[in-house]
């Protein structure tokens, strides 16, 4: 079963055009991460596909529309900054929450055992870190045990340690088999937690699917050697690598996917150039992600 298909989506705030056409299909067990730069569209569209915000054109449906209008009571969701009472502990906060959804048997013990909160579950809300608090927040929206999570920029704000929390409570959600939508300009992030990736920018879809496709089988290596000029020059004459950029004596330079870095080496050698520096390093969603942005929509 599909959980999301958006087709066609579109909204326009005066001349601005928040989404422009986009198409996404997101299957159960995803993690699906939405990334874009601020103002990309990315909360505009999870708004829209939450019945939040109204949309111009295009159409999206939740489960192949198999729940009708109780879709939306099998979603998690967690926008912007978290609200709860402040005077409040955690027990007391989600009692409230579970009020609203109308959740009559809710596991306290099991919610806040997932996001790391037991110890402080009798302190008053005003007392938690930012991560503490994103973390409760997390703990609400999974109130009723939904099968989807939503979450915008989850790890906002935070410092490093918030990060790492944050991050390990959504890679647990996940091993219950629930599907996860998070929208994020934090690439690192992304391909740490993230099976799959929608790359957005001033609302226009650039690419979309697993991680592992998203990303190319071009091999990057970085190399150095005593002989700078002359390893420049054999850089450039070989047919099956291509030059990037380079600091001081160091290169930067993509080869072919059926040759090694090992088969560089070798050419290097064969030339009378000693390598003292050859590294290979995967492609990361980064380089990927500002490669498809660097030109304007």
């Amino acid at each position: 079963m599909s959980v999301l298909k958006i087709q066609n989506l579109r909204k326009t705030y005066g001349r601005i055009v928040a989404v422009n056409n986009l198409d996404l299909t997101v299957e159960a067990g995803d993690i699906y991460g939405i990334l874009g730069p601020n103002g990309s569209g990315k909360t505009t569209t999870l708004g829209i596909i939450l019945g939040i915000i109204r949309m111009d054109s295009g159409e999206y449906t939740w489960f192949d529309n198999a729940y009708g209008k109780k879709a939306r009571l099998r979603i998690g969701t967690l926008l912007e900054t978290p609200n709860f009472y402040p005077y409040m502990n955690a027990d007391q906060n989600l009692e409230v929450v579970a009020h609203i959804k109308g959740e009559k048997n809710p596991n306290f013990d099991e919610l806040l055992e997932l996001v790391n909160l037991t110890h402080r579950r009798k302190s008053p809300f005003s007392t938690y870190s930012l991560g503490m608090k994103q973390r409760l927040a997390i703990a609400s929206a999974m109130v009723g045990d939904p099968d989807v999570l939503i979450f915008d920029e989850p790890t906002n704000g935070l410092d490093p340690q918030g990060i790492a929390e944050v991050r390990a409570t959504i890679r647990k959600i996940a091993e219950r088999g629930k599907t996860i939508i998070m929208a994020s300009h934090i690439l690192d992030e992304v391909e740490k937690i993230c099976s799959h990736v929608a790359i957005i920018k001033n609302g226009h879809l650039l690419a979309a699917g697993s991680i592992s496709s998203i990303l190319k089988d071009t091999v990057t290596i970085e190399v150095a050697s005593n002989q700078p000029s002359q390893l420049k020059a054999m850089l450039e004459e070989l047919p099956w690598a291509t030059l990037g950029d380079s600091f001081k004596d160091t290169f930067n330079i993509e080869i072919d996917e059926d040759r090694t870095a090992g088969e560089l080496n070798q050419a290097a050698f064969e030339r009378g150039i000693v390598l003292h520096h050859l590294v290979s390093k995967k492609r990361s969603l980064e380089t990927e992600f500002l490669e498809l942005t660097k030109n304007p929509s």
